[in-house]
């Protein structure tokens, strides 16, 4: 799927809000937690939520997407991107399936958040610039 520099922004800083909301040591959730954090604390939180989540996203299979929707994709095409990209860890089975199941959660809320695609046909400028 080829997904424009904004949407893969927006994916990955939805889930990494959902997981910062989700941490214990914090009291508040969702936007409060992430406003709550540190610069330097969101900027660890999506470099580590954007590795999870990006390869999955560019390995997910390119489907056609009209203007004013978003992409959708079967939970099975997101688990097999998934296990594509997880590759060996070297763990047991059932720790690789708690894995996989994490990240196919994660790669699902931030499919979820995905902006509505825009039709570039239906630019309009301003007369003003």
């Amino acid at each position: 799927m080829r997904f424009t520099e904004h949407e893969l922004t927006v994916a990955v800083t939805a889930a990494a809000k959902t997981v910062a909301g989700g941490r214990t040591l914090r009291r508040a959730k969702g936007e409060a937690a992430w406003e709550a954090m540190s610069k330097i604390d969101r900027y660890h939180l999506l470099e580590a939520v954007g590795g999870q989540v990006l390869p999955v996203l560019l390995a997910l299979p390119d489907v056609e997407v009209e203007a004013g929707t978003r992409p959708t994709f079967t939970d099975q095409q997101v688990a097999e991107a998934v296990e594509a990209t997880l590759g060996e860890t070297g763990v047991g089975r059932m720790r690789q399936k708690v894995a996989v199941a994490a990240r196919v959660t994660l790669v699902r809320t931030a499919l979820a958040q995905l902006p509505v695609r825009q039709d570039p046909d239906a630019l309009t400028v301003p007369d003003h610039l």
